[in-house]
């Protein structure tokens, strides 16, 4: 278990590394103001970062995936395996309501952290040295905010991270383990790494496009009064005033660079976990093994 739970938390270190510059640009384009917007487009947007603020730009606001990184895996793989087993049955259905359950509680963890993610991001938007220092980190970030608003301010965004999170890895979880059968995924298979490699990759996808217009609320919500002037009254009013505003599209903003980031995150992910498990475990140990999804236990490989 313990082997499982490093290696899980590796491999997330490993998607978070190659994922976050996606992120951030999708979070540039979701909140960008549409009167005057900074950005064309997802590859403008890369350019436009590391020619203002150099590459390091991409990497704004790491920090809180990477501290939430630990409790948010063992969330994860615990709730979702331990959910799974008291089901009974391996089944479709039972694999999507252990991974909404897995999205739901991780949500505690989650929201603080793409919180301060976000500020951090939105931090000096367009500058190569900041000027001015809001936030020096992404602990930082949380502290002030919690200074400033109490448990409410660091939890800002929790009802639509709840609604994003639990189908979203229901979906996850679901996609992944009948790709995973599709695909014949068995432990002596040679082409096994490739095979969930890419399983992963399209699980990746499948559950952003399941719940990616309430990803586009959940950092309008979470960015809202970084200016100093608040918008949104909730959840509702922002949906109501975006697409008054800016029309049905502005629930896809960003979509681009999230479909993009989803693959290889996903991919490296994998890539880390199994490699990982691989060399930790001796070749007896993973002949015992029986095949399965590496998302829900590790330790089939």
């Amino acid at each position: 278990m313990a082997l499982d739970f490093l290696a899980g938390c590796v491999g997330g270190a490993a998607g978070v590394l190659v994922g976050h510059p996606f992120d951030t640009v999708k979070v540039r384009l979701q909140v960008q103001n549409v009167e005057k917007p900074l950005y064309r487009g997802t590859f403008h947007c890369f350019q436009s970062i590391i020619k203002q603020e150099s590459a390091f730009g991409l990497y704004k606001g790491i920090g809180s995936p990477m501290m939430g990184l630990t409790f948010i895996n063992a969330l994860v793989f615990g709730v979702q395996g331990n959910t799974l087993r008291a089901l009974g049955k391996d089944t479709p259905l039972n694999q999507f309501l252990a991974g909404s359950a897995a999205g739901a509680i991780q949500c505690i963890i989650c929201c603080p952290m793409e919180l301060a993610k976000t500020r951090m991001q939105l931090q000096g938007t367009g500058e190569y040295k900041l000027k001015t220092k809001n936030y020096k980190n992404s602990l930082d970030c949380l502290i002030k905010i919690y200074q400033k608003e109490g448990l409410r301010g660091i939890n800002r965004g929790m009802v639509s991270t709840f609604i994003r999170e639990t189908p979203s890895f229901g979906f996850y979880f679901l996609t992944y383990d009948l790709m995973t059968r599709y695909l014949g995924c068995e432990a002596e298979d040679s082409y096994v790494i490739p095979k969930l490699l890419f399983s992963g990759g399209i699980s990746g996808i499948v559950s952003w496009l399941s719940t990616y217009p309430m990803d586009v609320i959940k950092s309008r919500l979470q960015a809202d009064g970084v200016g100093g002037v608040t918008q949104y009254n909730g959840i509702l009013d922002c949906v109501r005033k975006s697409y008054h505003e800016e029309g049905w599209r502005v629930f896809t903003r960003g979509l681009t660079s999230t479909l993009l980031r989803a693959f290889p995150v996903n991919a490296a992910t994998f890539a880390t976990v199994t490699v990982f498990l691989m060399y930790m475990r001796s070749e007896d140990d993973l002949r015992e093994c029986e095949p399965g999804p590496v998302i829900q236990q590790p330790s089939s490989l």
